[in-house]
């Protein structure tokens, strides 16, 4: 049964499917594939600008999908705590969130230089490497333009990169350990963030401010939450698109 209710909406906008595809991003065959073929629903993403888009509830446009009050509640209890500046989160946090890993050990920064002088958190890496924890890094490019801008936002410059390099050659030991995988990622990166399993840190960035004063949240999945879903959705995004390296000097290769 056809999606009557996205039809009308759709035609009250007095938009054609060629004007909302390409407000959304895709393209008009796929939004009549929405409309004609329940079976086809969109991305939970694309649910809710089509449901902005339209100025309607994405209940409404698809009934078996829950209230944004629903989700809000869900997405609300995810937040364990916001912290105002990473330098007030409890050092021992970050480790502890990693030691928990099982399934996802994930890191997602520029630099994340602070962290790569931590022993106890090299050591975590290596007693997960050895439990089979896949163990995925992803650092900004030194060459790349995203890098170049973040430092002159933060007001470091050039040094951005260098504290990458520097980065790369303080986890060189973990280079090669088995699970372990390293990527050089060029995005326009607005949280660092740091995940393990259904947990996760993410550190924002603020134009003008370094990302040890800017805010942290301390996430928890929660079933019906999507909150913490957002951020591990970026992940996957940038490590598709990341650059596999093999050891610390593999950034000359961007040259």
């Amino acid at each position: 049964m056809a999606n009557e209710r996205l039809r009308a909406a759709i035609v009250d906008s007095g938009l054609t499917l060629d004007e909302v595809a390409e407000r959304l991003g895709v393209a008009a065959k796929t939004v009549e594939r929405w409309i004609n073929d329940p079976n086809r629903k969109p991305y939970r993403r694309f649910q809710y600008a089509t449901a902005s888009l339209l100025r309607r509830e994405v209940s409404y446009l698809w009934p078996d999908e829950r209230t944004s009050a629903d989700v809000t509640a869900s997405s609300n209890a995810e937040l364990v705590r916001l912290y105002p500046h990473r330098s007030v989160v409890p050092q021992t946090l970050w480790t502890d969130v990693y030691a928990k890993a099982r399934r996802q050990f994930d890191v997602l920064v520029y630099s994340g230089f602070w962290l790569t002088e931590d022993a106890t958190f090299h050591r975590i890496v290596k007693e997960k490497s050895a439990d089979g924890v896949p163990i995925r890094f992803m650092l900004g490019e030194p060459t790349s333009p995203a890098v170049a801008v973040r430092g002159e936002d933060e007001g470091i410059g050039s040094a951005m990169a260098g504290k990458i390099r520097n980065a790369l050659i303080n986890y060189g030991p973990l280079f090669g350990l088995p699970g372990v995988e390293f990527r050089l990622h060029s995005t326009t990166l607005y949280n660092s963030i740091y995940r393990a399993d259904d947990e996760m840190l993410a550190n924002g960035h603020i134009y003008g401010v370094g990302a040890y004063m800017a805010p942290v949240l301390h996430l928890q999945r929660v079933p019906g939450g999507e909150l913490f879903d957002t951020y591990a959705e970026s992940i996957e995004r940038v490590w598709e698109t990341a650059r596999p390296i093999s050891s610390p000097a593999d950034w000359e290769g961007a040259h």
